[in-house]
């Protein structure tokens, strides 16, 4: 009985192995041919030869099974895209597992940089980050603090000034100023609670601007 490449399945394996391998080998090579042109069919064929095997390459790689899997699919992917690089006299096999050990590596890889990077920035950001506490909330800020007292109603700003900056009891302000210490009190905690809110918005802005520098220079470094 003929053995029809392409069309029937080899029948006679056992009785005519050598004879089957070489059918089999002209029978990739034509699907090969046809993959490299775009042939949607011979993708499916080499999808069903050879996807459980490189599933199983790749469960032992990365030991996971949802991962296994969307590293196959990877795979195929890449084999579709790069098709037009296919040499047909190459085993398609060996050409798959180079895929998938590429891929696997590269996302290894990419692990590796993003855990140092974390561990840098961690790093870096216990260090600046005590300074930053004292920029903003030491004597220093003073620039800092007269744009946020600035920023104050009138009277909050007048009473704030007098009473912290210049260190004036309520009962001197409020002599001073005509009003009571309770409304002296009033001003004082509104002043405070937005000048505290003008500090707090400006230190993370500035934290913000900070981090994607020491971020960008340690991504540079790996």
């Amino acid at each position: 009985m003929p053995i029809i490449i392409g069309k029937l399945r080899i029948l006679e394996l056992v009785k005519y192995p050598v004879m089957a391998s070489a059918l089999y080998i002209a029978d990739e090579k034509l699907q090969l041919a046809r993959l490299k042109e775009g042939d949607q069919r011979a993708f499916n064929y080499f999808y069903e030869q050879y996807s459980l095997i490189i599933y199983r390459r790749l469960k032992k790689m990365v030991k996971i099974d949802t991962l296994a899997e969307e590293f196959l699919q990877d795979v195929f992917v890449k084999l579709w895209e790069k098709r037009h690089l296919i040499d047909p006299e190459q085993s398609l096999k060996a050409y798959l597992h180079l895929i998938a050990q590429n891929l696997v590596f590269d996302f290894y890889r990419k692990l590796s940089r993003e855990a140092r990077l974390q561990e840098e920035v961690s790093h870096t950001l216990s260090e600046i980050s005590p300074q930053l506490e004292e920029e903003f909330y030491l004597k220093e800020t003073s620039g800092l603090l007269q744009k946020a007292i600035n920023n104050l109603p009138a009277q909050q700003k007048l009473v704030f000034t007098l009473c912290k900056m210049e260190g004036k009891s309520y009962e001197e302000v409020g002599r001073d100023l005509g009003i009571s210490t309770s409304t002296i009190n009033g001003h004082i905690v509104k002043a405070t609670k937005s000048v505290k809110a003008f500090m707090a918005d400006y230190h993370k802005v500035a934290f913000g601007l900070l981090l994607s520098v020491v971020i960008n220079d340690l991504a540079n470094k790996l």
